[in-house]
């Protein structure tokens, strides 16, 4: 397909330059070990495959949540949002949730999405954490917007970080009313739910760095519709 590259440069979104989140390792409740990186555009294709089977799963969301999260990707992928970042967890190579979300501007970050594919395990709270300690630590910002579309997310971000309602602002993702969680507030619930160690050694970072895989959509439905996590 011919792309008229002028027209192109004007479709783009610009971009800033925004910090690297830095790799850590989460032992989970299983003694897994679970890698959270930050992803690369060139991975969303992948990323892609693994979002796909979530689109006929309306238990807890999953399809609206997957649906949204693919075009937030897609967009990513194409240009067309700005600012954007993708954090993933994985064990052994295999993706077993992700992240995203984006920066408005150098004080405010807009939290798009969380999706867990190995359920049981706090593997989203975890990437969740993750997500808040970018904005906040890495990308230096003052405060993180954050909405719901699931009793799942609303009980874990909104109750159990304290989340502080915002009348009359609106989140990017609409729907319901906006919170928010500050600087403050993010370091005074870190203690208790953000997790992982650094660096990560580095034949497990290795492994992770070298190839995102996805499980078959057969096996991402077991997972999500009921299976603990191996």
């Amino acid at each position: 397909m011919a792309v008229d590259m002028d027209l192109e440069a004007v479709l783009r979104a610009p971009a800033i330059d925004m910090a690297k989140y830095p790799p850590k390792i989460i032992t989970l409740a299983n003694g897994k070990k679970m890698i959270i990186r930050q992803a690369n555009i060139k991975d969303v294709p992948v990323l892609l495959q693994a979002v796909r089977p979530t689109l006929d799963i309306p238990r807890d969301f999953y399809d609206i949540v997957g649906a949204r999260l693919y075009a937030e990707l897609l967009g990513w992928y194409r240009h067309r949002v700005r600012n954007e970042y993708c954090l993933v967890g994985q064990i052994e190579g295999y993706l077993v949730g992700l992240v995203n979300g984006r920066m408005v501007d150098k004080d405010i970050g807009m939290s798009y999405h969380t999706l867990s594919i190995d359920r049981g395990l706090r593997v989203g709270s975890h990437l969740f954490a993750a997500k808040m300690e970018h904005h906040i630590e890495y990308l230096g910002q003052q405060e993180v917007w954050i909405t719901a579309e699931s009793p799942i997310g609303f009980r874990r971000w909104m109750i159990e970080y304290g989340l502080i309602k915002q009348e009359g602002v609106q989140h990017e993702l609409g729907g319901v009313t906006s919170y928010k969680l500050t600087r403050d507030l993010y370091f005074e619930t870190k203690p208790r739910l953000v997790a992982g160690k650094r660096p990560v050694p580095k034949k497990l970072l290795e492994q992770a760095m070298d190839k995102i895989v996805v499980a078959d959509e057969d096996t991402i439905k077991e997972k999500i519709c009921g299976v603990k996590g191996r």
